[in-house]
């Protein structure tokens, strides 16, 4: 008989709960991601999706539980080790792009790699632009770009550190259908990576369905 090995758990979640005032975003969250997964979160708007990727990744602190992301306790981690831990770690992907209006595509994927004092950024921003097709594109400020076109220099930013973790929160909602499966593709080639793990949030069927699986945010709770 064959012995089955389960992958590692890249993010464990006990009990998570997160307040804004009278209003509780998260209600006791509890679950455990497995290392290379592509994991879909559905919900509505107001659901709690863009509050559990922002504690998974550690922009936003959990009122009360315990996060556990690629070994190590992100509630525990002080700023500024937090930030210096989602640097080297982790790759973040918003809705509206987060570009900085002013830098170049080039610019904005090198950004991070800077503040992280990487000793070879440049060359690893050019080479994240290029696998997002936009090689040609390194010069040019986001608004001289199309959505689709910003979209890709976000995913070479959230890429530019090599990161375990991907978080993606609503990638494409801000696309046609068109670009948003361009946008999928490429998620799921960065997905397929060994040891890469994805976690999106979304509404749209598109997006949910090139995941590996799909659980669905409501009232600020896993259902499923």
């Amino acid at each position: 008989m064959t012995n089955v090995v389960s992958p590692p758990i890249a993010v464990a979640l006990r009990n998570v709960e997160r307040r804004y005032g009278t209003v509780r975003a998260l209600r006791g969250v509890s679950a455990d991601i497995p290392t290379g997964v592509w994991l879909g979160v559905r919900g509505r708007s107001g659901s709690g999706k863009t509050t559990l990727l922002n504690c998974i990744g550690g922009i936003d602190a959990p009122t009360a539980g315990t996060i556990t992301c690629l070994g190590e306790d992100v509630v525990g981690l002080r700023e500024p080790a937090r930030t210096r831990w989602r640097l080297a770690r982790v790759g973040f992907v918003f809705q509206a792009f987060a570009l900085l209006p002013t830098l170049s595509a080039f610019e904005n994927v090198e950004l991070p790699l800077r503040i992280a004092g990487h000793p070879d950024r440049r060359r690893r921003a050019l080479a994240c632009l290029d696998r997002v097709g936009l090689s040609k594109w390194v010069d040019h400020r986001p608004a001289e770009m199309s959505g689709g076109q910003q979209q890709r220099v976000a995913i070479a930013r959230a890429l530019a550190n090599a990161p375990r973790l991907l978080l993606a929160d609503e990638p494409t909602g801000e696309l046609d259908t068109a670009t948003s499966r361009d946008i999928l593709t490429l998620l799921r080639e960065v997905a397929h990576e060994p040891g890469v793990t994805l976690i999106m949030s979304s509404h749209d069927p598109l997006a949910l369905s090139y995941c590996d699986q799909v659980v669905e945010m409501r009232d600020g709770q896993l259902v499923g």
